[in-house]
């Protein structure tokens, strides 16, 4: 396995879009087409059907480093990797000091290719599996949850008048009560917001291109019609079920209401801006101060709340979108709660 960066770099950039070029409603392939949809090497086939694009680039990265590593230079070649090769590019990962989380990642990335090429035949086995993962260093994860309090004033945090207002309470507590990723919240449409059985339902887009519908809570209703109302889309008292009615409903629910750089205020709000001037610039004014402050802690804050008042953590797996419910665990901060240490048990007064 000759080591040439070139031809790494053009197997792990290919787009699903790469893999047939027939005109949009054609209705037949010509037979140089199936010929060449017949020849696609599964490797190839695997990467092509990752649509989502953040997904795609984690892996395009991971995938890059080990076919680099290993000196792979055609998709085939994946085929001749053993067990050693793997434990080899483990054991480079951690003399480079990467964070276990970090490697779990990247050999969570290879399992996934090599599985598909045993779904095809064309390995017999998985020469990840047996491959022992670095463990984290606590059985929790480390991003941070908000305390009830901390949580309580950030919400409250955006003024309650102005449009703006409106909209950034809506997004607080859509992450706040839902859990949602920031990719999620920023990728919802009017058409998302769903009647199910009677009530209002997030039709959210994940990872893996997996579809989830999350019940809205009754309080983030009104915040989302209150925000709505001041966009316009609903008449004054309008409720979410009157959104059948909205014609585009392919619009974004959050929107910038500025936009410096090119003036489009149709597209949907930035992950960035939702980072930067909704999470970090309420939690500063709500005085909310922390290493860690993201609104990836705002999901940890609602897993953790949802556990503490009894959920299911099955439940809760499938109301996160998680694969596996070990990563439902990482979120899991009840162990943490500092007013249940056993330290406030410890008593020496007579």
């Amino acid at each position: 396995m000759a080591k040439n960066e070139a031809q790494t770099q053009a197997v792990v950039e290919v787009h699903p879009e790469d893999v047939v070029s027939t005109e949009p409603g054609s209705r037949l392939l010509t037979k140089a087409e199936f010929q060449g949809l017949a020849q696609v090497p599964p490797e190839i086939e695997w990467f092509a059907n990752i649509q989502n694009e953040r997904t795609r680039r984690a892996y395009q990265n991971d995938l890059r480093d080990f076919m680099t590593f290993v000196g792979i230079e055609q998709p085939e070649e994946f085929r001749q990797v053993t067990r050693a090769h793997v434990i080899a590019w483990r054991n480079d990962l951690k003399k480079r000091s990467l964070s276990p989380s970090t490697i779990r990642r990247r050999l969570s990335a290879l399992t996934s290719i090599f599985d598909y090429l045993c779904e095809k035949n064309s390995i017999q086995i998985n020469p990840v599996h047996g491959v022992e993962r670095p463990k984290e260093s606590a059985n929790e994860g480390k991003t941070p949850a908000l305390s009830t309090d901390q949580a309580k004033r950030l919400l409250e945090a955006p003024p309650a008048k102005t449009l703006k207002g409106k909209r950034d309470r809506a997004i607080l507590a859509t992450l706040l009560y839902h859990g949602l990723r920031r990719d999620e919240l920023c990728s919802l449409c009017i058409k998302d917001l769903r009647m199910r059985r009677g009530m209002a339902h997030f039709e959210v887009h994940g990872k893996g291109d997996k579809i989830r519908f999350i019940p809205i809570h009754p309080r983030v209703i009104v915040f989302i019609q209150e925000y709505l109302v001041a966009t316009g889309l609903l008449p004054e008292g309008g409720e979410i079920q009157h959104l059948a009615s909205i014609k585009d409903k392919a619009m974004p629910l959050f929107r910038p209401l500025k936009n410096n750089s090119t003036g489009d205020l149709e597209k949907s709000i930035s992950p960035d801006a939702v980072y930067q001037h909704v999470v970090l610039r309420y939690a500063k004014e709500a005085g909310v101060h922390f290493d860690g402050l993201s609104p990836h802690a705002l999901r940890a804050t609602a897993a953790t709340t949802a556990l503490e008042k009894g959920a299911d953590i099955a439940k809760v797996q499938d109301w996160l979108g998680h694969a596996n419910v070990s990563t439902t665990r990482l979120y899991d901060k009840r162990q943490s709660r500092p007013e249940e240490s056993p330290t406030f048990k410890v008593e020496y007064d007579s």
